[in-house]
């Protein structure tokens, strides 16, 4: 058929008309039947969207696999000889099985191979950090890991149907004895549903399907191979509806630089870098220049401008930028031929019932192939050592001898464990002369009651299957868990206000005469910095105030006495004012604090009587009180014109307050007289484990009342300390050891190994003021403290390892052994012997207790057996 030909049927078949005719198998012809586009919607459209369900994009329970990945791990099998095979060829293999395209098994088989659990690779598979893809399947070679061999086939348990063509048969799941879904994860998208399952770590899935079989709780939570930071507050177990916030890992390197070391999962270090730039190019962060130094590990260098703040410029990341991302989980599977959604833990538990009813399969398989090789065994050597083959010499016809046999073994029926089949004679007589002339009935019976212990070691373990699939389990972390470490640490994040982060961007103006505000107005007075996401506060001469977004330009109104940006939740910045009631009546004083308020909404100050107007206003960011000099209108009776007023005899009340009655006589001025301090006191600073940051609400451990010039002290695990101001945006490592407001006369006690000497030293010192870290462990990088206390009379009980380790416990005295130095003392030995353990003991000595003129002698490196146990233990 031509081409001319082929056009000319298509028309004939869209013809409207339907009075065309087609032949039928007979050469009869019938009207053709045309069927309208809508009908075919309505009876395709559902078959189309279970086939794509089913057989495309969402994995299945049993082994979690998608049909195209399960074809691909088949016919990786079918080629499996130990040696690396083409990926062209692997693609090609599949294609028996796979009714679509190459292209779809390639990028199937990189996604696979990237995994690192199921495909070993060799060759550029791409990097998962960078995005690049992998080079053609012609230049790279696969095979199966031994994990894969091990747990994902076996032919024997493997329900098998024919393939699209019928040409094959293909797995219809293949017999997975682990949460392989869990573990790998899955993303697809159907036809009105999709599915995403996360990543989850190998040892944890163990740990979690042992504990399933032990009836204990259980908890799973993803890990990705980006690595980075997770709070998983929201994961839901897996769940609709749920989600997980994951961060990049950023480190400061110096106070100019920032290291991005781990990318959120699902972005690459092109599209974070991209977002990093659109990010500046929309002012929202500043950013001198940024270089991607990534290869087998990511390392992105943040280089910041002169003046910016690390600690800032992290949050910002985190705010506008894709450092920070969050996932929604959908665990969508398909079970019993159909789209299922369930939480991870039931995927979880159904995956370890699968595997137990999977073991159990292998088991009774294995016993009925002893019970085979027991009977068949039995029946040679029955065969052989009385001699029925000689029976059958006088036998003529092929069913004589079958016969013969038959009666020959009749008297040893019984000893059998079932009957004897026709097939096992037609076995006995295809038996060798050279085997039968050779046979040893010691190595026969010996084979026997080795098929009998193989027998009752299958019933016991049938019998005890759930301690038999807690062993295997076992088995598998021990062989395979030291690959598969978790890489993604759990975190709790706290919220990021994106206004508290964000680069002022922008110049906010004000023009007074005609009313208006706005970041456009550059011609006019000049208020302060912003960015385009803050929200600006306005307070009027007749006392109301308004909170509004900041714009390009917006009228707001004349006799504006007060404009800022607005800090929401801001309780430490107070204002005070003096206002008065409508036009003659009483002046009012009153201090008050503006939290939050709806936006663009009119609020007053007065009791909102016509006329009233405020005579004075200050705004002050540290709660400070002043003292005012008020002078009245001369009037007839007053005595005092002028007296004085100290704010900081008003209790701060809420905004709605009406105030104190400053003077029912008419006043004409108010002036300052003398700057006040702060009323409010100090800030009150907690610090939060779980989040590593600082705060005002009462989280965490209390470090104390923090005023304008106290520092926070950091002691680390790696033997250095540094001070940090007490800002709230502060970022601090999780080596922390200790973290407290800074006591300049705090002694520190520390006993450490230094590296070099490969000896333990012990030191007191007093810390000075450092915002860089300062190492007090010595300068040698691999010494570290084995244990740091502030204690004031220490104690420490040293027990000896080794070749050591029979020695006494030792006592030391610290004040009395060692005085404090600075810290960049070495300090002195401790001991020459090897130390296995130092714990810190109750002191004898009490700070209090030096008031008495009382004084102690303490031996130093006293033998002692029985001492307290309290105290904090430190091993290495």
């Amino acid at each position: 058929m031509n081409n001319d030909d082929i056009l000319n049927n298509n028309e004939e078949l869209l013809l409207p008309d339907g009075d065309e005719q087609q032949s039928n198998e007979y050469g009869d012809e019938q009207p053709a039947t045309i069927t309208p586009l809508q009908g075919m919607y309505k009876e395709w459209f559902l078959d189309y969207a279970s086939y794509v369900i089913l057989e495309r994009a969402v994995p299945h329970i049993n082994d979690g696999l998608k049909p195209v990945q399960r074809r691909i791990l088949y016919a990786m099998r079918r080629l499996e000889d130990g040696r690396y095979n083409k990926v062209a060829n692997v693609i090609g293999f599949t294609m028996q099985f796979h009714p679509h395209g190459d292209a779809s098994i390639g990028d199937a088989m990189v996604q696979l191979g990237q995994k690192e659990l199921l495909i070993d690779t060799q060759g550029n598979w791409g990097n998962i950090f960078t995005g690049d893809g992998s080079a053609a399947p012609r230049y790279i070679e696969a095979r199966l890991t031994k994990f894969a061999l091990d747990v994902v086939f076996n032919p024997k348990t493997t329900e098998w149907k024919p393939s699209y063509d019928g040409r094959n048969n293909e797995p219809v799941t293949l017999p997975v004895k682990f949460p392989l879904l869990l573990a790998q994860g899955v993303e697809g998208i159907a036809v009105g549903l999709a599915s995403k399952i996360l990543p989850h770590n190998f040892n944890e899935l163990i740990d979690a399907s042992i504990a399933h079989l032990e009836d204990r709780p259980f908890g799973i939570y993803p890990d990705f191979p980006t690595g980075g930071m997770m709070d998983v507050s929201r994961y839901n177990d897996g769940l609709r509806g749920g989600a997980v916030k994951v961060r990049a890992r950023i480190s400061k390197l110096d106070g100019k630089t920032l290291v991005i070391s781990d990318i959120p999962f699902g972005k690459n270090t092109t599209s974070l870098i991209e977002s990093i730039l659109k990010a500046v190019d929309k002012g929202k962060i500043k950013i001198r220049k940024v270089d991607d130094n990534t290869a087998a590990n990511v390392e992105i260098m943040v280089h910041l401008p002169a003046g910016s703040s690390p600690d800032k410029t992290i949050d910002a990341l985190y705010a506008f930028t894709d450092c920070e991302v969050s996932i929604s989980p959908n665990a969508c599977v398909i079970k019993d031929n159909k789209p299922y959604f369930a939480c991870v833990s039931e995927i979880l538990r159904f995956n370890t019932d699968h595997t137990v009813y999977l073991l159990t399969r292998e088991l009774e398989i294995q016993r009925d192939e002893l019970e085979e090789s027991w009977h068949f065994a039995s029946l040679e050597r029955i065969f052989i050592e009385h001699r029925i083959y000689r029976r059958i010499e006088e036998s003529e016809t092929f069913e004589a001898i079958i016969q013969t046999i038959d009666a020959g073994l009749e008297p040893f029926k019984p000893q059998l464990r079932r009957k004897v089949t026709r097939d096992d004679i037609i076995k006995l007589t295809e038996i060798k002369i050279k085997r039968i002339s050779r046979f040893d009935a010691k190595k026969a019976d010996e084979y026997i009651v080795s098929i009998e212990d193989g027998l009752k070691d299958v019933e016991y373990n049938l019998e005890n299957i759930i301690p038999y699939s807690i062993n295997y389990y076992k088995r598998l972390k021990k062989q395979y868990g030291a690959k598969f470490p978790r890489k993604t640490e759990l975190r709790s994040f706290e919220n990021i206000e994106a206004s508290k982060v964000v680069v002022k961007n922008e110049k906010l103006y004000i023009n007074r005469t005609e009313g208006f505000v706005g970041t456009s107005l550059r011609k006019d007075e000049y208020v302060c910095d912003c960015s385009d996401i803050d929200d600006m506060i306005l307070f009027f001469k007749d006392g109301r105030y308004i909170i509004t977004k900041v714009q390009e330009k917006v009228f707001i109104g004349k006799d504006v006495i007060y404009i800022t940006i607005f800090g929401k939740n801001d309780e430490r910045t107070i204002y005070n004012v003096a206002y008065r009631d409508g036009k003659h009546g009483a002046t009012y004083v009153k201090r008050f604090a503006v939290t939050g308020i709806t936006r663009d909404k009119d609020y007053n100050v007065t009791k909102g009587t016509e006329g009233s107007e405020i005579l004075y206003f200050s705004a002050n960011p540290n709660g400070e009180a002043e003292v005012l000099r008020i002078t009245l209108k001369p009037r007839a009776r007053i005595r005092n014109v002028v007296f004085e007023f100290d704010m900081a005899s008003l209790a701060i009340k809420g905004r709605g307050a009406i105030g104190n009655i400053l003077s029912k006589n008419e006043v004409h001025k108010i002036i300052l007289k003398r700057k006040g301090e702060s009323t409010l006191g100090g800030l009150r600073i907690w610090f939060e484990p779980e989040v590593l940051r600082l705060n005002t609400d009462g989280r965490g451990d209390y470090l104390g009342e923090f005023l304008s010039d106290d520092t926070i002290q950091v002691i680390c695990k790696d033997g250095t300390y540094y001070h940090t101001n007490f800002d709230l945006g502060n970022h601090y490592d999780d080596n922390i050891l200790f973290i407290e407001k800074y006591n300049p006369q705090t002694v520190w006690s520390v006993v450490y190994y230094d590296a070099e000497q490969q000896q333990c030293y012990i030191k007191r010192f007093q810390t000075e003021s450092a915002t860089k870290p300062q190492r007090f462990v010595g300068d040698h990088l691999k010494s570290y403290p084995l244990t740091v206390t502030q204690t004031a009379y220490p104690r420490l009980e040293v027990k000896f390892g080794g070749d050591d380790k029979e020695r006494a416990k030792l006592v030391v005295d610290v004040a009395s052994f060692i005085d404090v130095k600075g810290f960049k003392a070495k300090g002195k030995r401790l001991t020459t012997y090897h130390v296995a353990r130092i714990k810190e003991l109750e002191p004898l000595i009490k700070p209090e207790e030096l008031q008495s003129e009382e004084t102690i002698d303490e031996n130093l490196l006293l033998p002692q057996d029985g001492d307290n146990d309290n105290g904090q233990m430190l091993i290495f």
